[in-house]
């Protein structure tokens, strides 16, 4: 699914370039449960963005889908996105001012869904998350765990192929935490490639395998 070859990312200062990520060269294959590790500083959450196409400043080589991204124009870069991925975030990034509904529909409207079409899937995620009762709510009454729910359902909502997910229980309880990561296990199961970033042991167990990243290195 993903192929990277010597990719890296840096900033140009007084003092010459300072690097966030240097020669990173790693696979990830479709179906996969990948949890990226290391220290804070070390470049994961940039190289999420990068994976998710959010950052477009790096140099090096990046296919995904066997669609080559470093040599993709910024717009086609975003449809692939719309297309593939999905994301979850610590801080939920929910939209304050719509309701739980309105913020599932959020991203079938950037994908040009028909409204009936819509609102079906809507619906259907609603159900399967079990959060029909939620629907009208909006998220400064609902707790963090409720908020994250409404968070991966928003991410899922379109059937992607792939869901970065960014310390997504950072936030939470233990009991939500584990909620949430079952819920991910669950969808890997069902064929979804998830790359996750961590600190927690206990949310990288439910991975296929670590990937540990230092001064922007990936440690062999």
């Amino acid at each position: 699914m993903i192929t990277l070859r010597n990719l890296e990312k840096f900033y140009e200062g007084g003092y010459g370039r300072s690097y966030v990520l240097r020669r990173i060269n790693m696979e990830i294959r479709e179906g996969e449960f990948v949890t990226i590790m290391g220290p804070s500083g070390a470049g994961k959450s940039t190289l999420l963005s990068i994976l998710g196409m959010l950052d477009g400043a790096w140099t090096g080589e990046f296919e995904f889908q066997g669609h080559m991204v470093h040599r993709m124009k910024p717009r086609e870069r975003v449809e692939l996105n719309k297309k593939y991925i999905g994301f979850v975030f610590q801080s939920y990034h929910l939209i304050d001012n719509l309701t739980v509904y309105e913020n599932l529909d959020i991203p079938l409207s950037y994908r040009n869904v028909k409204s009936s079409e819509r609102a079906a899937l809507v619906c259907d995620t609603l159900d399967r998350f079990h959060i029909v009762g939620k629907r009208d709510l909006f998220p400064s009454q609902l707790s963090g765990g409720q908020q994250q729910l409404v968070a991966v359902a928003r991410a899922v909502i379109a059937n992607p192929r792939l869901i970065l997910a960014d310390e997504p229980t950072g936030n939470l309880h233990s009991s939500q935490g584990r909620e949430i990561m079952e819920l991910f296990k669950k969808l890997n199961e069902e064929g979804v490639t998830i790359v996750q970033v961590t600190h927690s042991e206990a949310n990288a167990a439910y991975g296929h395998r670590i990937v540990q990243l230092a001064d922007g290195w990936i440690l062999k």
